[in-house]
């Protein structure tokens, strides 16, 4: 049995493609066809989306936006109106909504069992931006696209605020001679203006940036489902975790960022032979006094005549109108909703998780008089039998399984692989082999060991910011990142987009420690463990929430130059540092960056070598390494691979980083794609050497290699 390991070398796929067994026959292959041929690694997943991306925008049908645009002027009128009393009430609610409208379709509804027929066609931009990609993943690629849209607007905020300050520290510097000679005698204007309140353009409260990219993604017709839909959704599976009620609109899941019923207005009448309006998904997170949940009987209250300053009051009568109403039509015409189950978290960037938990059938409606003497209506709701149970672990996923000690670790069998050399422990369990065995055979190391015939310069001219970065049109490394921070420091720091290379901030820099341009070399801040699988031999997971963009861990071991590599048949833990034939999109390698977002003074050194698509260098794990070395491989990964430059500017030497490209929630497995093309390895004879993928992912190539 082999375990998948961190991505070998293109010489060690040469050397078994040919059946190369020494170092002299190595260096014979440096010229030959097969080693510039072969295919490379590269970030698949990073390609998809950019793909995704791009053909969103090539097939956006002119007319769609215009309408979504008229609708969302439409909202945000309305939002301008929303008062504290609206309680479930969301200010982005329109009764008439703009859709694509589906093929029209009866729904068909059982008494007994609240079934649907619908809920399962594509609307047409899903299929022409996805193809034949599983539900999953067009879900999975959909939130992506928001968390890149919402750290993009972060950046922007963050940018505004750094150039203000700057601006603030600069006025506070001494005035010249004649500045101070002008103040002795100011006009009547000036003393006038003194008096005048701050400037219009002040710093103001700024709306929401996950608001921001939902309505971003509205006006690129973004949204995966802009139909709403009665049932369950493709692709979101009882348990599936949302981090923010933004997340569920840019799905289509429930439309609204703050309304508690989502349901369907007349417009959809002409589509469905229903009395409307139609509830479709309701989001039942405690904020109601009257409210009574038990597990899969809920008595559910009404929209309306809340009070939103949190003490969960109702101020005022409720209306049948609305939500209300319809929630009422899905008791008369048994047509079931998805509830949303909305918990605090700590460690969600949003501050809440929301678990779906099924369908549930709206079984009886009655009006009452609530705890504080008004009005209000209540829906007793009964989930559909025949569905997965969402468990307790599920939802508060924050604690749930996690160990809170070490005397709670299950099949602990070493407390610190680091053995102290890390802030952070990290423990490894194995429940699977018998009697248990711990990870053996290397050396752990936290940087990286630079071999005896590799020398790493110190070119890097840095930056002249001082305690921290903040204006990126005046830092010098911001500017060789494209005039911007590549990071946002929001939640310790996360990484805006992927990157050909990030530049950061390094020793001869003016800043500290502390700077936000600093972020992949701060360490680990997540609490990992490595763990024993059944088929992938070691892996690794966290016991913390990582959002979207945060570093994960640097990948450590040997820098070397590719060609000393003696033992390449028998080590899986080589990794090649191919970033400047990424660049250059070299050797079959798809580009992330465009032309001019690298500086020309660090690309035209290695002019001479545009025709070479091989790695110089390489960084072997196999006798010493770090975390890193135990993360798998998967064909839809979590995390992805990205080069940094921060002491010198060798693309060859960068450092490579792991960073998370989903919202990854607590126990899940940390995996990035090894990036082997199928059929690209052959064995001593020349024939196809194949080894199976174990990653389980809905659109798994069964096979690494």
């Amino acid at each position: 049995m082999v375990s998948t390991r961190a991505d070998k070398s293109l010489v060690s796929k040469i050397a078994v493609t040919n059946g190369v067994k020494g170092v002299k026959d190595l260096k014979k292959l440096k010229e030959s066809k097969a080693y510039l041929t072969q295919p490379r690694r590269s970030s698949a997943r990073i390609q998809a989306l950019q793909k995704a991306e791009e053909e969103v925008l090539a097939g956006r049908n002119a007319e769609v936006v215009k309408e979504k645009d008229k609708c969302q002027n439409e909202l945000t009128d309305k939002g301008k109106k929303l008062s504290r009393k609206s309680g479930r009430e969301e200010s982005v609610v329109v009764e008439e909504e703009v859709v694509l409208p589906p093929k029209k379709k009866q729904v068909a509804c059982s008494k007994g069992e609240g079934e649907v027929e619908n809920g399962k066609e594509e609307p047409e931009n899903v299929v022409g931006v996805f193809g034949d990609k599983s539900d999953l993943v067009k879900v999975k690629e959909t939130i992506r696209l928001f968390n890149k849209h919402y750290l993009q607007l972060i950046q922007e905020e963050e940018k505004r605020c750094g150039k203000a300050e700057a601006e603030r520290k600069a006025s506070k510097n001494p005035p010249k001679k004649a500045e101070r000679k002008a103040a002795k005698k100011p006009s009547k204007m000036a003393s006038r203006s003194k008096k005048v309140g701050p400037p219009k353009d002040s710093k103001t409260t700024a709306k929401r940036p996950d608001l921001k990219a939902i309505t971003k993604m509205m006006e690129n017709n973004e949204i995966l489902y802009p139909d709403k839909r009665i049932g369950s959704i493709p692709g979101i599976e009882v348990g599936y975790q949302f981090f923010s009620r933004a997340e569920m609109v840019a799905i289509g899941f429930h439309s609204h960022w703050l309304n508690g019923i989502d349901y369907m207005g007349q417009s959809y009448a002409k589509m469905y032979s229903y009395e409307f309006p139609i509830a479709v998904a309701i989001v039942l997170s405690g904020m109601y006094e009257d409210d009574l949940d038990n597990a899969e009987d809920v008595i559910y209250t009404g929209q309306g005549g809340h009070n939103l300053t949190g003490d969960k009051r109702q101020i005022q009568d409720q209306k049948m109108e609305r939500g209300n109403l319809a929630l009422k039509n899905c008791v008369e015409q048994c047509v079931p909703v998805r509830v949303i189950r909305g918990h605090d978290s700590s460690s969600s960037y949003s501050g809440k998780v929301y678990t779906y938990d099924g369908l549930y059938k709206v079984v009886h409606w009655w009006e009452d008089e609530g705890i504080s003497g008004y009005k209000i209506f209540k829906y007793r709701l009964r989930r559909l039998e025949g569905q997965p149970t969402l468990t307790t672990n599920q939802v508060y996923f924050t604690n749930g399984r996690v160990p809170q000690s070490i005397a709670e670790i299950r099949g602990l069998v070493c407390e610190d692989i680091t053995g102290g050399q890390e802030d952070i422990p990290i423990p490894a369990t194995n429940v699977v082999d018998d009697p248990p065995v711990a990870p053996t055979g290397f050396t752990y190391c936290k940087s990286v060991k630079v071999a005896k015939n590799v020398k790493l310069p110190t070119n890097a001219t840095g930056c002249k910011c001082q305690g921290s970065c903040n204006d990126p049109t005046t830092c010098a490394c911001a500017l060789r990142n494209g005039s911007d921070f590549p990071y946002v420091s929001r939640n310790g720091g996360r990484l805006v987009e992927a990157k050909d290379v990030v530049f950061e901030c390094g020793p001869k820099c003016g800043c500290g420690p502390g700077c936000v341009n600093r972020t992949s070399q701060k360490g680990l801040r997540y609490r990992l463990e490595v763990f024993r699988t059944a088929k992938k031999g070691w892996a690794v997971r966290s016991w913390d929430f990582i959002p979207s963009g945060a570093p994960v861990c640097e990948y450590t071991g040997i820098l070397a130059r590719a060609e000393d590599m003696d033992s390449v048949l028998e080590n899986n833990y080589i990794f090649e540092i191919d970033c400047l034939q990424t660049i250059k999109g070299l050797g079959g390698r798809e580009r992330r960056a465009q032309d001019g977002d690298i500086p020309a003074d660090i690309l035209n050194k290695y002019d001479d070598q545009s025709s070479e698509s091989a790695s110089e260098f390489c960084i072997d794990a196999g006798s010493t390494g770090n975390i890193a070395r135990f993360i798998n491989h998967c064909c839809e990964p979590n995390l992805f691979v990205q080069c940094v430059l921060s002491t010198h500017d060798d693309l060859r030497l960068a450092r490579v980083m792991l960073f998370a490209a989903d919202n990854i929630p607590p126990l899940q497995e940390l995996t990035y794609d090894y990036g082997y093309a199928l059929d690209s390895v052959l064995d001593s004879n020349g024939k196809i050497k194949q080894m199976p993928c174990y990653c389980g992912a809905a659109d798994c190539r069964k096979r690494l290699f």
